[in-house]
């Protein structure tokens, strides 16, 4: 127990303090909130030429003036002059395009074109507004000189919310944002399982074929037991791991919020693009939303998700321990003995979206279980609050099989970490495992 100690604390002080770790747990953050500040920029950006379009309207759709209400950068006038007037004349009179509406004379058409005069396309956000604003405008207009009832239309436009209730009375009840927020969180946790499987499981594989390649683990072997060597390492390395995961959950909010907050980037700003847009209910869903996040039991979904987190790690950490054992100097030499490995990470993830969008289907439930999965199966669906002999089920069996691939790998890795000037092959995977000394 003493040399494990020793080893897990070296993996982990050597680690941490290589210039190459602090430099990528600062700069991930920092390009995060790079991205967010050129974002802003892009978002922000504007030339500053304002332009003004002169507004010929045949139709009498514009009774007004201040029906013609800015967008962005650009200005809209009415004009009484013919197109023909204004082509001649437009830049003289300060115009930098024409708009023109011709006269409507089928109020049954459903296609109106209208006409846009300059000498450059006008602008996507320009053109969006101007058919946003027109379309508007021959809907009203029609709907005036058909004698239709406005109220009598808009209770035609009839939208359907699900809400979900408990069969059995002093059950929990469901709000229609449950499935919604369930399946965010079961993603977010699913996809950090599937990177940190990834990131870290080949961390751990570099880092012995390291000490392999330059013949310090022939030193160390002397007195450390492999299996020790082996497990010391991928403990440590995941200390690391879990160690740069909190140093980012710290750093990435708030560098996220202060480039934010540098743009003054707000969500509801977004929504008075749009005049039909109904703000009052948009505020009331996001504040459903938050209400459901919060009312989530993360007493049992943050353990247990560190628990699939933990477990999942040592899994397949082990296996990219013993594979780079059996790697000699090249790493494309391990290319082949990997894809056992990451075949079933990879199944897992997809199996993982189908899990947020079925959570209690049977190839859920089933890869919520099967040790290779549940890591990132059973997190993705732990928000959706699934039965608890599930959970132990697939606890226990997690268990087992962490401890049971950890002893393959040491056998494996004992001699693997020895063996120099040999490309390894399954062949010889299989025969180090069942060799006795």
């Amino acid at each position: 127990m003493k040399n494990l100690k020793l080893i897990i604390s070296r993996e982990y002080l050597t680690r941490v303090k290589k210039k190459s770790f602090i430099i990528t747990t600062l700069v991930t953050p920092l390009a995060l909130g790079l991205f967010i500040f050129v974002l802003g920029f892009i978002l922000n950006y504007s030339d500053g030429e304002d332009q003004t379009i002169a507004v010929v309207d045949q139709s009498g759709i514009f009774n007004k003036p201040a029906d013609l209400a800015r967008s962005g950068s650009t200005s809209f006038e009415l004009t009484d002059a013919t197109v023909e007037e204004l082509k001649a004349t437009y830049e003289e009179n300060g115009f930098d395009a024409i708009l023109y509406i011709p006269e409507i004379k089928n109020l049954y058409a459903q296609t109106h074109t209208i006409f846009f005069y300059s000498e450059k396309s006008p602008t996507l956000d320009l053109e969006m507004a101007i058919r946003n604003r027109v379309k508007n405008k021959i809907r009203n207009y029609k709907i005036d000189i058909l004698n239709l009832d406005k109220k009598e239309l808009a209770a035609l436009e009839t939208s359907v919310d699900i809400d979900p209730e408990p069969i059995v009375e002093g059950e929990k009840d469901q709000s229609k944002h449950t499935n919604l927020v369930a399946a965010g969180i079961g993603g977010f946790m699913g996809f950090i399982m599937y990177m940190a499987v990834f990131i870290y499981g080949m961390m751990v594989m570099r880092s012995v074929m390291e000490e392999k390649t330059n013949r310090i683990v022939e030193v160390m072997i002397s007195t450390v037991k492999p299996f020790e060597l082996m497990l010391g390492k991928i403990i440590g390395v995941g200390g690391v791991g879990l160690t740069q995961l909190a140093i980012w959950a710290v750093l990435i909010p708030i560098i996220q919020i202060t480039a934010s907050a540098f743009w003054g980037i707000d969500t509801s700003e977004l929504t008075n693009l749009d005049p039909s847009v109904d703000q009052e209910e948009i505020m009331g869903d996001f504040a459903m939303i938050m209400a459901e996040i919060s009312n989530q039991n993360w007493w049992s979904i943050i353990p247990l998700f560190l628990f699939y987190f933990i477990g999942g790690y040592l899994l397949y950490a082990s296996l990219f321990a013993a594979v780079g054992s059996a790697i000699g100097d090249d790493i494309t030499e391990g290319q082949a003995l990997t894809i056992p490995i990451t075949i079933p990470v990879a199944i897992a993830f997809y199996i993982m979206i189908t899990a947020v969008q079925s959570p209690n289907s049977t190839l859920a439930v089933f890869s919520s279980i099967f040790p290779l999965f549940s890591p990132i199966v059973m997190p993705a669906r732990l928000a959706f609050e699934p039965p608890i002999w599930q959970l132990l089920v697939s606890m226990v069996v997690l268990i087992g099989t962490c401890i049971f691939f950890t002893w393959i790998a040491g056998r494996i890795y004992r001699i693997g970490i020895l063996m120099y000037g040999k490309k390894a092959s399954f062949k010889d995977l299989f025969r180090w495992f069942f060799k006795q000394y």
